[in-house]
């Protein structure tokens, strides 16, 4: 029996508390006629009548007055400058929108040289013995040692001795200039066939000059090593100009004609745009894809290296004047789009609107507005934040 009792009494113990609570609520929602809710600062369809947390993103309920139904927003002059709106009054004008073409800077082939060996022999000597060193063109890049220019050169001392000796005979002056321009076109200058001439002793060593300034990108020869006639030893690209690649969609294609003038970003330098002329589209599609590829010529205005990331602006007009706004100006939510227009001083309202095309900073307004709301800017974003959690609803219905 006292255990009977001792459990009853257990029970009630416990059972307490929770009736005098769910009793006290019940006596203050009696009295103030008010259910005080909580909701979701980022999900506002999630209402309940206890504290607690979002059952889908895990943040603290807020509470809200549901029975506060009214659709607009009062803010101060101060709130207004702490939240930084601005509001702007909205008129027609000119969309001017583009579309970014996907582009890359490349090396252009007119600005690149293949330095080989002209005759066959040992490098002797390598002047430039990496990648990535900046050269000027008559610079002395390797010497060479070749028996077969030794041999050359020997027979242009014993032609040159047999045209003085037989002056008469024209001949053997044909010949000699014909030895002459031999070893010039293999790599020796004017002034060392004439020293050669003079001197008469042959050097089996000749050094070969830069044929163009620009930068060593690639270099195939080592010092010491033997080469054939004809082999490259290295490869020189000078990038003071450089060619800009961007792919471009078919139907995109029709703007853009040989001569067209277009705007180019380079990655890291969004701030400043350069002019591109094109100078060539690809006639027919590259294999597995649906894109067509335009190519044009820039200056180097900020050592650009080959292989960045670059945006062609393709621009195009709207028809007639348009409504267009700031891009941030206007809410999206997923489902609708709204604006905050100022209705009268300090009170704000949402409003749904309906957009068109956009540009990289603007947005055209189709349906909503009329031209001379005044629309809010800055802050847009800060007062559908303030309606959520004061509504505990989103400010327009889908």
């Amino acid at each position: 029996m006292e255990r009977k009792v001792f459990i009853r009494s257990l029970i009630f113990s416990i059972a307490a508390p929770s009736v005098l609570i769910s009793a006290c609520r019940n006596k203050d929602v009696m009295q103030t006629g008010v259910v005080q809710t909580y909701t979701c600062p980022m999900h506002p369809q999630v209402i309940q009548e206890l504290p607690g947390k979002c059952p889908v993103c895990g943040m603290d309920l807020v509470a809200f007055d549901r029975t506060h139904k009214e659709r607009f927003l009062t803010l101060n002059e101060d709130q207004q400058l702490l939240a930084n709106i601005t509001t702007v009054v909205i008129g027609e004008e000119a969309l001017q929108s583009n579309s970014y073409l996907n582009g890359r800077l490349a090396v252009d082939p007119d600005q690149m040289n293949f330095v080989s060996s002209r005759l066959s022999g040992r490098v002797e000597t390598l002047y430039v013995k990496e990648t990535g060193v900046q050269v000027k063109k008559g610079q002395p890049l390797y010497k060479l040692y070749s028996e077969q220019l030794l041999s050359l050169q020997q027979d242009y001392l014993l032609m040159e001795a047999q045209a003085e000796k037989l002056s008469s005979d024209k001949r053997f002056r044909e010949l000699a200039n014909a030895t002459r321009q031999k070893l010039l076109l293999y790599g020796q200058t004017a002034g060392q066939v004439d020293r050669l001439k003079q001197s008469g002793a042959v050097q089996p060593y000749v050094s070969y000059l830069a044929p163009s300034s620009g930068s060593v990108s690639e270099l195939m020869v080592i010092e010491g090593q033997y080469v054939e006639e004809g082999s490259v030893l290295m490869r020189l690209e000078d990038y003071s100009h450089l060619w800009v690649e961007a792919d471009v969609y078919p139907a995109e294609i029709s703007s853009i004609k040989i001569g067209t003038k277009l705007k180019v970003i380079i990655s890291g330098w969004e701030n400043q745009s350069v002019d591109m002329l094109v100078q060539f589209i690809a006639p027919a599609m590259a294999a597995g894809g649906q894109l067509l590829q335009l190519r044009g010529t820039l200056e180097n205005q900020n050592n650009w290296q080959p292989g960045l990331q670059a945006k062609v602006l393709l621009p195009y007009d709207s028809e007639g004047e348009a409504l267009t706004l700031p891009v941030d100006a206007v809410i999206r939510n997923g489902k609708t789009e709204h604006v905050w227009i100022e209705t009268r001083k300090n009170v704000f309202e949402p409003r749904k609107v309906v957009t068109g095309r956009g540009s990289a900073d603007r947005v055209e307004i189709k349906e909503g507005l009329a031209k001379g709301d005044r629309v809010v800017i800055s802050g847009a974003y800060l007062l559908y934040s303030e309606f959520v959690l004061k509504k505990g609803e989103q400010p327009v219905s889908v």
